[in-house]
């Protein structure tokens, strides 16, 4: 099925139209200036054909001279890959080819918009190429591998084939590497027209408004139920979401992928912003590694173009394991630390639910530079809940002490208030009116600029 949760735009979508065409190989690769719905853009793309064509050295000068042209001009570079690997005809050629492409990707990361269109195979160079990128999507008969099957076989003696090794599904699932899937060219096309609605050109200019008919004082009732009576019950927090953005906006990516978080692209009152939210349906909400790798990602997407940050909170904690420390939870954990700390664009969290432990530290708290933090009034805001402090502090207690101080616990420390009480909750509110008030969090903090120390680079916790 397809990735995407609503379709965001609000016309049909039409063919890319030829602005100029950049560079060529006739029957192969062609770079072109083109108009994708409302946005301009520098597509490279590579003709159909079955089986897929090597990558040679004059496909990779065509891609070079469309990614350069694309920084020179700051357009957003849309890439279409359908290449079986490097032309081993040609030697190093093509492959000094594609480095080329990727210096040249990394140096416009950040500063213009980067999608990867994958409609065949992206195999071994090319398939690099996609970690790149900014955004991913995948046709459903496409892969994509670094090594083959009959590599995979010859060194680790397992048989395995094409589609179960970097399908889209398995890309999508598994390598978190697509962001989308679609049918075919022509809508992976239309996909990227959806994605660009939400971006600006480049890094310079400001997210587009968009039109909307959905008024940003619009209450939000079915919130007051949105949450089950018990304090442990699932419910999926994308209906959440869908209360609070404006109606029909929300494009959700990687949504096979990690999903104990929920990354999407939406906007509210027109203005476009990213919604990194804890899914309580898929592992009660916690975070493990990929959730950490996948919002660090996407905050550190939307903190580059401009986006302002929604953060939506109802997380237990880190998922614990022996498995998970020692794949390095630590490192991974602190990306999502880092990309919340280093984030200057507009940030408003809400506490819908459970807050606890480091996990109430990253998901955007107020010492991690958030601007504006909102709660519900059930919100617990805790090292830990009633429960998990009882076992340690009152080990060996009988049942009535035990309950006693669950109760007391309770009582004391697992509400918003005191939170509010320190400054670390800007203020409680009724679930009905968190749209209202986002919005206006949002309208406030739109003239927000932050001074950034001077340096290379930050050294983060890759």
């Amino acid at each position: 099925m397809s990735t995407r949760t609503q379709e965001p735009s609000t016309g049909s979508h039409s063919a890319p139209i030829i602005v100029s065409v950049l560079a060529r190989v006739p029957g192969s690769v062609r770079a072109e200036v083109c108009q994708l719905g409302s946005s301009r853009a520098v597509l490279v793309s590579c003709d159909r054909s079955d089986p897929a064509p090597p990558l040679s050295s004059d496909m990779t000068s065509v891609m070079l001279a469309g990614i350069q042209h694309a920084i020179g001009e700051s357009l957003p570079f849309v890439l279409i890959v359908n290449s079986a690997g490097a032309d081993v005809h040609e030697g190093i050629a093509p492959l000094a080819g594609w480095g080329a492409v990727a210096s040249q990707m990394t140096r416009a990361s950040g500063h213009i918009p980067l999608i990867a269109v994958v409609d065949g195979p992206a195999v071994s160079g090319p398939a690099l190429l996609l970690g790149l990128a900014d955004i991913v999507i995948m046709t459903r008969e496409a892969y994509a591998f670094v090594n083959g099957p009959m590599m995979v076989e010859q060194f680790t003696g397992i048989a395995i084939d094409k589609s179960e090794l970097g399908s889209a599904a398995v890309m999508a699932g598994h390598a978190g590497v697509a962001s989308l899937i679609v049918d075919d060219r022509d809508e992976a096309l239309a996909a990227v027209d959806d994605v660009l609605a939400y971006l600006p050109s480049n890094a310079d200019e400001a997210p587009p408004r968009q039109s909307r008919h959905d008024p940003a004082n619009r209450q939000c009732p079915e919130l007051d139920t949105a949450l089950p009576d018990s304090p442990t019950g699932g419910y999926d927090i994308r209906t959440v979401a869908e209360s609070i953005v404006d109606d029909g906006s929300m494009l959700e990516l990687r949504s096979t992928w990690a999903t104990n978080v929920v990354t999407a692209l939406a906007t509210i009152d027109g203005r476009p912003i990213g919604i990194i939210a804890n899914q309580p349906i898929s592992l009660a909400g916690t975070l493990d590694i990929p959730a950490s790798q996948k919002a660090a990602r996407f905050v550190s997407l939307c903190d580059a173009f401009g986006l302002g940050i929604l953060t939506l909170v109802d997380t237990p904690g880190f998922y614990p394991g022996k498995d998970l420390e020692w794949r390095g939870m630590i490192r991974h954990g602190a990306q999502l630390v880092y990309a919340y700390g280093q984030a200057t664009v507009p940030r408003v969290c809400v506490v819908l639910r459970k807050s606890y432990g480091g996990a109430y530290i990253v998901m955007d708290s107020k010492t991690m530079g958030n601007d504006v933090c909102l709660a519900w009034p059930w919100a617990e805001l805790a090292v830990m809940g009633a429960g998990q402090a009882a076992a340690i502090l009152r080990r060996g207690a009988d049942d009535d002490e035990t309950n006693a101080f669950v109760s007391d616990y309770t009582e004391r420390l697992l509400n918003p208030y005191v939170a509010a009480e320190r400054g670390l909750v800007d203020d409680v509110i009724e679930p009905a009116d968190t749209r209202r008030r986002v919005a206006a969090a949002f309208d406030m903090l739109a003239s927000k600029r932050e001074r950034l120390p001077r340096r290379r680079h930050g050294n983060g916790p890759l």
